[in-house]
């Protein structure tokens, strides 16, 4: 396994951390985890060097229960000391500076640990950032830290670049950021430029959908099947997508979201040699040309610059937008469903104001479009 310096801390963390988000199930049932199986394969992780385990968000609660006890048999024996865990408390759930007290002692006694190594503040974003000082979160986070509770403090992020500044240089002590980043996220908020600005500024980064859970390495569409096709180097789809993101000497640790025992020891495997700056100059315009490739089946051309918002019913159409986008382009409705649900938007509450399109460079019909992402992704809201 390598290592590389997570941030200013005097720590360095293996290139490979452990997800616990898609650990082997029992009839698929989410708080049923397949405990031996999943605790034979944490273990070969750590006993191979992985020593970062990120266990996500502590909700739906009755499946985070079931890995917490899960977790509580895997770090016996003295594996706790071999590792560091990270937990993310849900942002918007906090809505009072008790919330957080409650929040933080709740995944204490559940994990059964005194101390959580890192505590992500979740998703984290031009909406919230305000809130969460309102509340004066940063500093219950600084008393949990000097009585021992946290170890160290950071948080997840989803927005523009500027937003990322803001929010590093209103408060000193925050130690570790993570960002959603594959090979299709280059200029994708907050893109390279954000990855390379936390580094500078000492965070450590931490990376999790390297693969975009899953979406590029299954059901390939035909252009994007034949560049891959046509590739000299014959990478798996899953090396391709990790080695690009260790590509990048200014992250950390890149999470994987492992189900298999051969997922673990594939992707052990390839840490076991990567090395940043190490991919040529044809390979990343091969990966180039993927990235290209998808984005061409995108049905609307939205750039992202969000000049429809602010939205005066706080709908985020730029992140719908993507959400319906990717749909298509990884033809995968289900997850598209799960990530609208999961984010809470609510086109429900669309008033067809029409500012939106007013202030839209590209002048996309952005009500219409609404209302057919409205069918398809909130079919599932509809039908519980």
């Amino acid at each position: 396994m390598k290592y590389r310096r997570f941030g200013k801390l005097d720590w360095e963390v293996s290139i490979l951390g452990f997800g616990m988000r898609r650990l082997p199930l029992i009839d698929g049932d989410p708080t049923h985890i397949h405990e031996a199986e999943s605790i034979k394969m944490i273990r070969y992780a750590i006993e191979h060097g992985i020593n970062y385990l990120d266990l996500g968000f502590p909700y739906p609660i009755n499946q985070y229960k079931s890995l917490a006890h899960l977790m509580n048999q895997v770090l016996e024996e003295g594996y706790r000391e071999k590792v560091k865990i990270a937990v993310t408390l849900p942002l918007h759930f906090l809505n009072s500076p008790q919330d957080f007290i409650l929040f933080l002692n709740e995944q204490l006694q559940i994990l059964q640990v005194e101390r959580i190594d890192f505590c992500l503040l979740g998703r984290l974003n031009r909406d919230n950032w305000p809130k969460l000082q309102e509340l004066n979160l940063l500093h219950l986070a600084e008393k949990a830290m000097i009585e021992g509770q946290i170890g160290q403090l950071g948080f997840s992020f989803h927005d523009h670049y500027q937003i990322l500044k803001n929010i590093v240089e209103a408060y000193d002590n925050w130690a570790l950021c993570q960002f959603q980043y594959s090979y299709m996220d280059v200029d994708h908020d907050p893109g390279i430029s954000g990855i390379k600005y936390a580094a500078e500024r000492g965070l450590g980064v931490v990376i999790s959908e390297p693969l975009r859970g899953g979406r590029l390495i299954k059901e390939l569409p035909e252009p994007v099947a034949k560049l891959w096709a046509g590739s000299q180097k014959k990478w798996s789809l899953v090396e391709w997508g990790l080695r690009w993101a260790w590509n990048h000497p200014e992250i950390s640790v890149v999470l994987s979201d492992m189900s298999t025992m051969r997922q673990v020891i594939e992707n052990i495997t390839i840490a076991e040699s990567a090395e940043p700056d190490s991919l040529t100059i044809q390979e990343l315009v091969l990966i180039s040309k993927v990235r290209d490739a998808y984005r061409k089946l995108r049905p609307i051309a939205c750039p992202s610059c969000r000049a429809c918002m602010p939205c005066p019913q706080h709908i985020d159409v730029p992140r719908i937008f993507e959400i319906f986008n990717d749909a298509f382009i990884y033809n995968d409705i289900k997850m598209a469903q799960s990530i609208y649900i999961d984010e809470q938007h609510q086109l429900d509450h669309c008033t067809e104001c029409g500012i939106c399109e007013k202030a839209c460079a590209k002048k996309l019909p952005i009500i219409d479009w609404l209302k057919k992402i409205k069918q398809m992704l909130g079919e599932r809201r509809n039908s519980t």
